[in-house]
């Protein structure tokens, strides 16, 4: 194996990501080992790991992802990195970590309180944020060099503040979830990081470890306790109330939809804007209405999935695409590779805004599919076309791009482009 495994490019490395999604090297582990081997050495201060298999190929990612007795959340949970054993009992607890049954009773629970009337009861919300944020951002730009960045003027705020809404979070108390999600996710980021928390071991502390989230459990159960006293039509009045959910159980739902709930936006929402101003052409289509929305949000998903990896962990041995994986190996699912495979998608790497079928896997597949993938797509729906309307033209890029350092979310940090003249 030693031989063959120089031949295999590294999808692993978070810092190759800042330049942007690794097409070519996802292209040639499809072509040639879609179930490939991967080292995992020390990075940005996070210790070696013991490897992987990278699965690249559409049917493969489906497989796995559909197949949770072969392929478990559970053992290992779901992020690359292997977490510290003293704290894996309670990763575990989160829903996103679990297998069927355990899942599935906490998926119907919180499916209560995350239903698609009370989702489309934010529409009319969400659409006056969004006409606002971008009204704001573009009078401040006219204002002054005629450049708005939409990452922090627009799509930051917009899914912050439609999560907070949904959640019931006080306005007073909103810059804290930004804050929680920015600590989660971007760890891996010098920038988003700034200073990492060190163990007395000297290594850095996994930002999901007991420690880390003290301070968010803390909030979960002053606001769960204050929705019970003053309940309101939101879904931690519904968690607060359900007397079938325990407190720790409460607790894990309001980091999981704090942190997974923003950056699903969070992430798709500047990469659909970026790839309107890499695709002129396909702008116009959408503006003249050649482009129907619902194929339009699925496109810009597929061209850009919020998030790139999810891990898994065999818990037996098994075969994948001609690979023997033992019982214990870590198996990691590349959703971009699979949204941008030749096999499924007719020239993938073009993007159609009328593509349909389009059976991506930005949401995931089998029993873990996203659960708010409902109130994202309204999201993303009312978001391009309050944009749509207000910008005539292609967006004009007004400098490159900047990612996030990140192989678990397809982050951007910044999206410059030039106001229009003329609305």
């Amino acid at each position: 194996m030693s031989t063959e495994l120089t031949a295999v490019p590294d999808v692993f490395d978070p810092r190759q990501y800042a330049a942007g999604v690794p097409h070519d090297r996802y292209r040639i582990l499809r072509d040639r080992c879609p179930v490939a081997w991967q080292n995992e050495p020390r990075v940005l201060d996070w210790s070696a790991g013991p490897g992987f298999w990278a699965v690249t190929r559409h049917q493969d990612v489906v497989r796995v992802l559909r197949d949770s007795a072969t392929y478990s959340s559970y053992l290992g949970a779901t992020q690359i990195r292997d977490p510290d054993p003293d704290d894996l009992p309670f990763i575990r607890r989160m829903m996103l970590n679990q297998d069927p049954s355990a899942h599935g009773r906490l998926r119907r629970m919180v499916s209560r309180a995350f239903t698609p009337r009370r989702v489309e009861r934010f529409e009319s919300l969400v659409r006056h944020r969004a006409r606002t944020l971008l009204a704001t951002a573009m009078d401040r730009a006219g204002d002054s060099d005629g450049i708005c960045d939409l990452v922090p003027a627009v799509t930051d705020d917009y899914a912050l503040l439609n999560l907070a809404d949904l959640l019931g979070v006080p306005e007073s108390d909103r810059g804290l979830l930004l804050h929680w999600t920015q600590r989660v996710i971007g760890y891996q980021d010098p920038e988003e990081a700034a200073a990492l928390t060190l163990g007395p071991d000297g290594k850095p502390v996994n930002p999901r470890s007991p420690a880390m989230l003290r301070d968010m459990f803390g909030y979960a159960r002053d606001l769960a306790a204050h929705k019970r006293r003053v309940p309101a039509d939101d879904i931690m009045t519904t968690l607060a109330t359900d007397p079938e959910l325990t407190a720790p159980e409460l607790e894990m739902f309001f980091f999981l939809l704090t942190v997974a709930g923003n950056d699903t936006v969070r992430g798709a929402a500047p990469g659909g804007l970026l790839a309107f101003a890499e695709h002129p052409d396909e702008y116009r289509r959408f503006r003249e209405g050649d482009a129907p929305i619902s194929t339009t949000v699925d496109e810009l998903l597929r061209h850009h999935p919020p998030v790139l990896t999810f891990r898994r962990t065999a818990a037996k041995d098994t075969i994948l695409a001609n690979r023997t994986i033992r019982a214990g190996d870590k198996v990691v699912v590349f959703h971009a590779s699979a949204n941008h495979d030749e096999r499924v998608f007719a020239d993938p790497h073009r993007l159609d805004l009328s593509r349909s079928p389009n059976p991506h896997v930005s949401f995931g597949d089998g029993p873990h599919v996203c659960l708010g993938a409902h109130f994202a797509r309204l999201q993303l729906r009312v978001l391009y076309e309050e944009f749509r309307d207000v910008w005539p033209a292609p967006p004009e890029p007004a400098g490159a791009p900047r990612r996030l350092v990140s192989n678990f979310i397809n982050g951007l940090k910044s999206v410059p482009v030039h106001v229009p003249s003329t609305r």
